[in-house]
């Protein structure tokens, strides 16, 4: 059993709440806080700081703003640039929080690494799997589902069973101001929500006008780069077409984005790679399954055929709206994850 733990604190209720969780369960706790962008001096770090003295366990911040722009913040503007609609979170846990803080912690003399993620991990025979946290409004296991057995066999998630008003009222307890601070909602390195204008400012990448196509591959119109839509886009498209248009695909290459209507938007089954299985070591056979296209959306039946250059085709029990590449399809046995992958495109036969 692990005894010295290092918790990645963020500055906010969540780690917080896992340090004083693992103090009062008897383990030797430090934190890291984790400069990945911005300044070291943050307020975020600063809370940090003040809550590690508060609780009286050491505190380290970790510069890792090099490795973060090199693993995630670079592939991020990558993807974006190549048609997709990436989700740098789940990059950002299995390189940065669950691998190179990981890493800093094992050479350091810590056994383990906690962080405030809401889900479960658990030993299941040979395997370490992801589960669902209790708290079904707050569950994190959809950005879990890329982790190695290496990074769960080393990772504790003290929130797992637990539900946020009550660690709110943890933190509050201990005399911490930060138990009234609100839940972070945007991408840590784009807090406006301008991922185009980020895109522009920080990586270099501009989007050029190219032509809005319809079904038919019939021009209707000018975009101003392909960088700036995502598949599903209703709003913000900047063309009138007196009825409304949905992106429905994307052609990076060719520069186009294809409109249509609400019902273009469906498709029956997706195609994907970069496959981590969790549950088990790898798939043989096509595998009833329930899964997630976004981390927001509800899970519904579908079943999953591993291919044999590594991919898998996932087939849903109902057509599916806006299935987006670049985004992750996670899928689910009852509340474990089986695995997950990358969406290469939407498949219609």
């Amino acid at each position: 059993m692990p005894k010295r733990i290092a918790v990645g604190m963020s500055g906010g209720v969540d780690s917080c709440a896992a340090v004083i969780l693992l103090l009062e369960q008897g383990y030797e706790v430090g934190g890291v806080t984790l400069c990945l962008h911005g300044s070291p001096a943050s307020p975020d770090i600063e809370d940090a700081r003040r809550a590690a003295a508060a609780l009286g366990i050491p505190h380290t911040v970790l510069d890792l703003r090099d490795t973060f722009r090199r693993q995630v913040m670079e592939p991020f503007g990558a993807a974006y640039a190549a048609g997709e609609t990436p989700n740098p979170c789940i990059r950002c846990n299995r390189t940065i929080k669950f691998g190179a803080m990981l890493d800093w912690a094992l050479e350091n003399g810590y056994d383990a690494i906690a962080t405030g993620h809401y889900a479960r991990v658990e030993q299941s025979g040979d395997r370490y799997v992801v589960r669902k946290a209790a708290d079904a409004a707050k569950d994190q296991s959809y950005v879990l589902y890329s982790l190695t057995q290496h990074q769960l066999a080393h990772t504790l998630l003290p929130l797992g069973d637990r539900f946020k008003p009550d660690l709110r009222k943890l933190v509050e307890e201990r005399g911490l101001s930060l138990s009234r601070k609100s839940d972070s909602q945007d991408i840590c390195f784009v807090p406006d929500g301008d991922y185009v204008g980020f895109l522009n400012r920080e990586l270099g990448i501009v989007g050029q006008d190219g032509a809005f196509l319809d079904p038919d591959g019939a021009v209707i119109g000018t975009h101003r780069g392909v960088i700036a839509y995502t598949v599903g886009q209703r709003k913000g498209l900047g063309v009138a077409f007196g009825e409304p248009r949905f992106v429905i695909a994307k052609d990076a290459a060719a520069n186009t984005v294809t409109l249509g209507r609400n019902e273009d938007t469906f498709a029956p089954a997706l195609l994907a790679d970069e496959v981590n299985w969790m549950a088990v070591p790898h798939l043989s056979n096509p595998t009833a399954v329930r899964v997630k296209t976004r981390y927001s959306q509800k899970e519904m039946d579908a079943v999953v055929y591993p291919l044999e250059d590594g991919r898998i085709r996932v087939q849903f029990a109902e057509p599916l709206r806006a299935i987006t590449p670049g985004q992750a399809v996670v899928l689910y046995q009852g509340d474990t994850v089986l695995g997950g992958g990358r969406i290469l495109s939407p498949l219609y036969d």
